[in-house]
């Protein structure tokens, strides 16, 4: 059974990058994971694109779990997810957690073979109430 894939989108190609990182650390390649980071001319941002390119990287059958920054990262994210395909769109969820812990956190949830739903959830619990 495939494990939900993780995909880190930051403002910054560092943050992702240096997020993706620590996850891939702490459970190893047990679970589908991409990163982006920053807008189409290499600045500050995100792009729609590529959020949907880090999507395709990241696909499991069992769903993507995305984890965002800031919120034109959450926006352009559920953009990217309203023009993927529909038998995908409904098995992507952005995580409305803090991007490093939250990524961790999914990541360890979903290598133990948890569902899209269980890995929003553990995620998401360590948003602030």
């Amino acid at each position: 059974m495939a494990n939900v894939g993780i995909v880190i989108v930051s403002h910054s190609p560092k943050v992702a990058e240096g997020a993706a990182d620590m996850v891939r650390q702490m459970v190893g390649g047990s679970v589908p994971l991409a990163w982006t980071g920053g807008n189409s001319e290499g600045g500050l941002g995100t792009d729609v694109a590529s959020i949907i390119e880090a999507i395709e990287r990241a696909w499991s059958d069992a769903g993507v779990a995305v984890l965002v920054d800031l919120g034109g990262a959450e926006t352009n994210s559920e953009m990217a997810i309203d023009m993927l395909a529909s038998n995908r769109r409904e098995r992507v969820v952005v995580c409305e957690a803090p991007v490093v812990e939250g990524a961790v956190m999914a990541a360890t949830e979903a290598s133990g073979g948890a569902t899209l739903d269980a890995v929003r959830r553990t995620a998401e619990e360590l948003s602030p109430t």
